[in-house]
């Protein structure tokens, strides 16, 4: 199920039965609306939306990326698809303890350059940008992209996913959370009264895009472990004005120069949390020098709403977790759990020696992978099903005692769109910490678990299955 690019990924998901096309949607509002319908469904599909209004036939907007199915995760991370979690975390965790690196290869064209627009002929708003939903302070070219930069110092390269907002033809806000790799490279270039350069893919692949919104360590490059994901290096373009590798096969990519000392608007934006916490801001204007796209391009979005049921949490986010933890000698790490998008991580473990459930959550919380915006870290037993949200409940109210198995860490790492956060005190948050294991010092005699036994219950299924749903 190898694929080289969005379009190749989109003909594998179609062939599967979870892409779905809907044309004569409005770009102002209708799609981010339909998008959230479809994120309701059991399972979410994919939706590509053409015939847009006010836009010709072939200018496309596509959502269904950020909130995959299983299967859509193992397709995008060349796995087979027929993986279990389980799986699909264990290949990730023999990935990252033996990473393969290639990085990207120079060519001097690629279907991103069949539309080239310079000068007076750049036209951002010639393409079908969503006004996402009622709240947003205007239209989003960039909520699903990669955002492309290099540091001044050392020349390596960095590619994040950050909001780009559509301001005139040729005027972008880009936002950058503190803390990101691509907001210290601004930095640096502010610094030294230099304009930012940046190219930005608004239609890359989708296994690039979710290595740039994981944290890959500083100086290290995202094109080189997407590359070794994939067993093959991303073919990129240098561009004309900022020297950056674009990726050749990009649906849409702009270059420019993210200018200091400017101010524009940039939001309110529905963020991840499903709120609009981070408010109207000024951010420095981009203005953009040269933007590319293919014949019939398609933008990738991520809409903004609140985390959808039916949607398979971060498994590599997970898997990155569970990694740390090996690393850092958690032992027994039985699976790790991402939910809420990142604001919940849940560990399972085989308690070894008293303490062994604080060390793994206090690691947990921690790590590069969770140590932004998290708001609990649970750990659990291993006889507690991390993905079964009512197992899950059922040990918090039965194996804790709040005043004994709660602690809480302060001014710990969060940004401006943290919704609980007063405005005057975001940068910083609290973090608690649940320890939903049962009490390792009377562990022997802690109540048995009712019910019958898992063995006895696959016996009266197959013997009674049908007559229990209803088909005898």
């Amino acid at each position: 199920m190898h694929y080289r690019d969005l379009r190749g990924w989109l003909e594998r998901v179609d062939s599967f039965g979870e892409l779905r096309v809907i044309e004569g949607a409005d770009w102002n509002q209708e799609i981010g609306a339909a998008a959230e319908v479809a994120a309701q469904l059991d399972p979410p599909p994919a939706v590509l939306f053409d015939r847009i209004k006010d836009y010709p036939a072939g200018r496309r907007v596509l959502t269904g990326i950020h909130n995959p199915t299983l299967k859509r995760q193992c397709l995008t991370n060349h796995l087979p698809l027929d993986y279990s979690r389980d799986q699909f975390i264990e290949a990730w965790k023999k990935r990252l303890d033996h990473p393969k690196l290639i990085p990207p290869r120079a060519v001097g064209s690629g279907p991103l350059l069949e539309n080239v627009f310079e000068g007076q002929d750049i036209d951002l708003l010639s393409l079908p940008a969503p006004h996402w939903h009622e709240g947003d302070g205007g239209r989003y070219l960039g909520s699903l992209d990669i955002t492309i930069s290099r540091d001044p110092d050392e020349g390596w390269i960095n590619l994040g996913c950050y909001r780009v907002m559509v301001h005139d033809r040729d005027t972008l806000a880009l936002y950058i959370s503190p803390g990101h790799h691509g907001n210290i490279h601004r930095q640096k270039y502010f610094d030294r009264g230099q304009p930012f350069p940046v190219a930005i893919s608004f239609g890359p692949d989708p296994l690039l895009w979710f290595f740039g919104q994981m944290e890959i360590p500083a100086g290290q490059s995202e094109y080189d472990y997407a590359g070794g994901v994939r067993g093959e290096a991303y073919e990129v373009i240098f561009g004309k004005h900022t020297g950056l590798p674009i990726p050749a096969h990009s649906e849409v990519a702009i270059e420019g120069e993210v200018i200091p000392g400017t101010k524009i608007p940039e939001g309110p934006f529905g963020e991840f949390t499903g709120y609009y916490a981070g408010g109207l801001r000024s951010e420095p204007m981009l203005k953009v020098k040269r933007l590319m796209y293919r014949n019939d391009p398609i933008i990738t979005g991520a809409p903004p709403f609140k985390p959808a049921a039916g949607a398979e949490n971060n498994l590599i986010r997970a898997a990155y977790i569970r990694h740390y933890l090996d690393k850092a000698g958690v032992p027994d790490v039985r699976g790790v759990a991402y939910y809420q998008t990142r604001m919940l991580v849940v560990v399972a473990i085989k308690q070894r020696y008293p303490g062994h459930a604080r060390q793994a959550a206090l690691i947990a919380s921690q790590c590069r992978a969770a140590a932004l915006l998290t708001r609990y870290i649970v750990v659990v037993d291993d006889d507690i099903d991390i993905w079964d949200s009512n197992e899950l409940l059922w040990a918090l109210c039965t194996r804790t005692d709040p005043a004994k198995d709660i602690d809480i860490l302060r001014r710990c790492w969060s940004n401006p769109i943290d919704p609980i956060i007063p405005p005057s005190e975001r940068g910083f948050q609290s973090r608690g910490i649940i320890d939903a294991c049962k009490p390792y010092e009377w562990l022997s005699d802690f109540p048995k678990v009712s019910g019958a036994s898992e063995e006895l219950k696959k016996k009266v299924t197959a013997k009674f299955g049908a007559s229990l749903a209803g088909k005898a």
